[in-house]
């Protein structure tokens, strides 16, 4: 597996009057497909918070090329640029259901340690699921 697809179907809530998708919706569609391909590994935000490691995302980078409707249904192709380190790098193509390119992006997120509220390496259970993983 090298990358996860995800459906998503947009709701009216998050478009304008004339039926288009609010530019920072984009981000939460993303989000959609990152925490799928985690599930893909058996990995959950929740799992891993309660194991003492925290997601946040430190870098966010978003661009449109067509406009998604309301009703639309979107597949989200999300990627894993890299072997993680003390961050984790994504990569995403949105396409309607006719196969059109709605954008592309990518995130980074840094593995936090929630207890001493610094910067930590990438968990090994983490690493150990990856290691099939071809980039």
């Amino acid at each position: 597996m090298n990358y996860n697809e995800t459906s998503i179907r947009v709701r009216y809530g998050e478009t304008d009057q004339m039926g288009v998708v609010y530019h920072g919706n984009y981000a939460t569609y993303f989000e959609v497909g990152r925490t799928e391909w985690l599930r893909e590994f058996g990995l959950s935000y929740r799992g891993m918070e309660a194991d003492g490691i925290m997601l946040p995302v430190v870098s966010l980078s978003i661009n449109y090329k067509n406009s998604a409707r309301y009703d639309d249904v979107l597949k989200v192709k999300t990627t894993l640029k890299k072997m993680p380190t003390a961050s984790i790098e994504f990569e995403y193509e949105l396409r309607n259901e006719s196969g059109v390119l709605l954008a592309t992006g990518s995130t980074i997120l840094a593995f936090i340690d929630v207890y001493k509220n610094r910067p930590t390496r990438c968990p090994k259970y983490l690493l150990d699921k990856l290691r099939n993983y071809s980039l």
